[in-house]
């Protein structure tokens, strides 16, 4: 129905919104003052709103939203990284007088968003993950994301305290910077407990590929991971997958321990009703958003997932002790001296990335104890 309802609006936008702004004039979209209390928001999802994963993660941000006094909330889902959202964007502005906008999937940015952008001079477009930047994009759009790293080094605690093998498993969709923190950063959460565990990692190709998330959460299985953790859209297939293998699992995006509460550790989660909050009401009171956003734990960007009955008592008090430090501010999960998986060193011991360095954002590198290529 969601579908339906959503080509019906491109349709629509099709036959009449050239005519519609031709009659319009100039004034069309200035009149929609920003600052007005009353403000039309819209949240563009490249899958189904109920996930257990990414989108689900954004659309929980979305009902945070619905929430606040003032506020319309426009949603489409399941639109894919084509010439589709910029047909479904100017839908929400000019069928529903949208002026704040979230394009939340990681391909929505360029070209199709800044397009759109160019276009609507007079709408605000903030986009999850993109690498917005000063004096090169237009200045009525930015980027916001979080360190959920942090989450997966957390997550990496556990798995450090349940392994057996000393094997973890990694299945990921794409090389991108983020996606490499995460694999690094769960690895390196469960070396502070063993420096000799090792984690094999799987790139699908795709951030939504339910077979090959399948075969991928097998394959690690058959090569003796006994921890299983993933960066895809939805971590549905992993999480009951592994643990249908009799793997412990460490959830991502959204909470999935109630599809497997035996074998489910913990998970990193965002808190994206904090942050689209924060954004609404900046816009509301006649403030501009900001252009590059980013926050961890301490921020309320990210949270954790409750502890499950297979983290031991000892793994319990070194996961608390180290979100304690997290939640304080300063942590560096990627600190020197550290090399890569080939042998390269790639954190000089002098240095350390604490939550805020944007040198993470440009991460190509797996770290040493990571089996697979980011090629």
């Amino acid at each position: 129905m969601t579908r339906l309802l959503s080509m019906k609006r491109r349709q629509f936008l099709q036959a009449s919104a050239a005519a519609a702004l031709v009659g319009a004039g100039p004034g069309l979209l200035s009149s929609r003052a920003f600052a007005q209390t009353a403000l039309a928001v819209g949240f563009i999802y490249v899958g189904p709103k109920d996930d257990y994963g990414y989108n689900q993660a954004h659309a929980e941000g979305a009902a945070a939203v619905k929430a606040l006094p003032g506020i319309t909330v426009v949603e489409e889902e399941n639109v894919p990284e084509t010439v589709d959202v910029q047909k479904t964007m100017e839908s929400m502005i000019n069928l529903d007088g949208a002026t704040l906008l979230f394009p939340t999937s990681f391909g929505y940015f360029d070209p199709h968003m800044l397009a759109m952008a160019a276009k609507y001079p007079d709408v605000q477009f903030r986009h999850c993950g993109g690498l917005w930047q000063e004096g090169k994009n237009p200045a009525n759009t930015g980027s916001y994301f979080g360190y959920i790293f942090q989450g997966q080094y957390l997550n990496g605690i556990t798995a450090g305290h349940a392994t057996k093998s000393k094997k973890i498993g990694f299945v990921a969709a794409k090389p991108i910077p983020q996606v490499l923190q995460n694999i690094n950063a769960f690895l390196l959460g469960a070396r502070s407990v063993d420096p000799t565990i090792t984690c094999q990692v799987i790139f699908t190709g795709e951030w939504s590929l339910a077979v090959k998330e399948a075969e991928a959460t097998n394959a690690l299985v058959d090569q003796g991971a006994d921890v299983i953790t993933c960066h895809v859209d939805s971590p549905k297939v992993v999480v009951e997958t592994a643990a249908g293998r009799g793997a412990f699992v460490c959830g991502y995006h959204a909470n999935q321990s109630p599809l497997a509460p035996e074998k489910y550790l913990t998970g990193a989660e965002w808190a994206w009703g904090n942050v689209y909050s924060d954004f609404v009401k900046k816009a509301q009171a006649g403030e501009k958003p900001g252009n590059f956003v980013r926050g961890g734990l301490k921020d309320g960007f990210v949270k954790m997932s409750a502890l499950g009955p297979g983290v031991p008592e000892v793994g319990r008090k070194a996961f608390e002790a180290t979100h304690a430090e997290m939640m304080k501010g300063g942590f560096s999960v990627f600190k020197g001296p550290l090399k890569d998986n080939k042998g390269s060193t790639v954190v000089t011991a002098e240095k350390s990335y604490a939550e805020d360095a944007i040198e993470l954002e440009s991460m190509n590198y797996l770290v040493e104890g990571v089996v697979g290529s980011t090629a």
